[in-house]
Parts: structure tokens; sequence; C-alpha cells
């Protein structure tokens, strides 16, 4: 089946290509994002006044610590929980309405995430928010930000759901020590495919606190632009995986 706009055909995707391009994203696109993740991560919390841009768990429990125990709150941390939740929410509105599934959904929802760590990078240029982390600049910068990071959340779940979490490492680190503990045993796996567990949670792992050293260094180095600095590492758009999809 093909379609005619001014003179040109253009073909319904293949669902066998479909499933390749897919299988293709699974396979590189996550270690990427975890890279990503730890830069933005640790950048927002050296920063931005502690906040956790990519890891939500981590500003629960500094909001449960501040209510329980009192001391100065930012008030990004207590911001981000709902910024995060209607930023998921845009995502899935986004989908839904673009109408594309799989690879053409993944290559939308980079586009989204790549323009929203675009637009912390210039703001962040502007703006000079480490000046002062618990301030206003601080906390729109690291809103925008956290925006970006639900965008990845939500991309995975919805054109990846296959895919490992690339933010949340408690997870990814479980699965290396159970499959090397199974791969070193001579009974029976308890983990079924520990090769292929192994070697994915290992990149991931790799891949995330590779993303936090480098932050780590252009935070020592360069200042407020680390802030916004990771949207450079990578156009994720011009993969071989769903470009037409992208195009048409």
């Amino acid at each position: 089946m093909s379609t005619t706009d001014s003179g040109a055909t253009h073909p319904w995707p293949h669902p066998s290509d479909d499933a390749a391009a897919v299988s293709q994203l699974e396979k590189g696109l996550p270690t990427l994002l975890s890279v990503i993740a730890g830069m933005v991560d640790l950048t927002g919390f050296l920063t931005l006044g502690n906040i956790f841009t990519a890891h939500i768990t981590g500003n629960l429990v500094l909001v449960a610590a501040l209510v329980v125990r009192g001391g100065r709150m930012n008030p990004a941390q207590v911001l981000a929980i709902p910024v995060f939740i209607i930023g998921v929410a845009a995502m899935w509105l986004i989908a839904r309405a673009s109408g594309r599934r799989g690879p053409g959904l993944a290559r939308l929802l980079l586009l989204v995430q790549f323009l929203l760590l675009v637009s912390v990078l210039i703001f962040s240029g502007i703006t000079k928010p480490s000046a002062n982390p618990h301030g206003l600049m601080a906390g729109i910068t690291a809103m925008i930000a956290v925006s970006a990071m639900a965008c990845q959340f939500a991309l995975l779940r919805l054109a990846l759901p296959v895919a490992p979490s690339t933010a949340v490492m408690t997870g990814n680190l479980t699965n290396v020590v159970l499959s090397l503990l199974d791969r070193q045993s001579r009974s029976q796996p308890l983990v079924a495919g520990d090769a292929e567990r192994l070697t994915g949670s290992l990149h991931l792992l790799i891949g995330f606190f590779g993303g936090c050293v480098v932050a780590a260094a252009a935070v020592t180095y360069l200042g407020d632009w680390a802030t916004g600095h990771f949207p450079w590492c990578w156009p994720p758009w011009r993969s071989r995986c769903g470009k037409e999809e992208f195009q048409s």
C-alpha cells in the first residue's frame, strides 16, 4: 500500500521493517540516554540547589525528610514532582495527537527532549542560575530539565516498552549482581537470559556513571554553561531508525 502526495509516493512501513527498527533502537539508544541522564542529574544537583532532575525518587526522599525534620527547603525540589507528572502527561498527549508508534514516535519525542535541553542551555547561559541555586532562575532551569527527563521516561514506555530504565540505576545494578552470580553458579540459573541482561545493564551503569563524571568535569571548568552542555552530545533523530517517519 502507498499514499501519493504532490506526485511523490511514500510506502507504508512494512511491519517487519518497523520491528527491526525498534530492535535497533532498543540496542543502542538506552545506553546513550543513560549518559544523558547522568549528565543532567549530576549537573542539576551541583548547580541548581541539590535537585535531582532525572531521579524523582531522590526529590521525594528529600521532601519527606524536610517535612519531618525541618530545614531549608528548595522549592524546586517540591515542584519537580508535579512538573514531572505534567511532563509525562504532555508526552502522552503528543503521542496520542501524532498518531505515531515505535521508531516514528521515538524520533518525535527525542526531538522534543532535545529542544528542551537546548532551552536549558540558552536559559542557563543568560541567567547564570548557579549564582542563586534556590532562586527563581535556578528553579525555572531545573523545571525545564525535569520536563526533558519526563520526556525521556515517557519515550521509553510509549515507544520502546521493552527497554530498561535509563535513569534509575538500582534495578540495573540488581540485574548485574544477579547475572554475575548466576554465571558463577554451577546450578540452573535463577534469572533467564542472564548474559544479555548482564551486558545491557552493564552498558547502562557505565553510561550513567560516565555521564556523571563528564558533568562533574563540566561544572568544574564551564560553570553555568555546564547546566546546558548536554544537548550537544547527541542528535538522536539523525539515526537510521525511523528516518522515513520523521521526514514524512
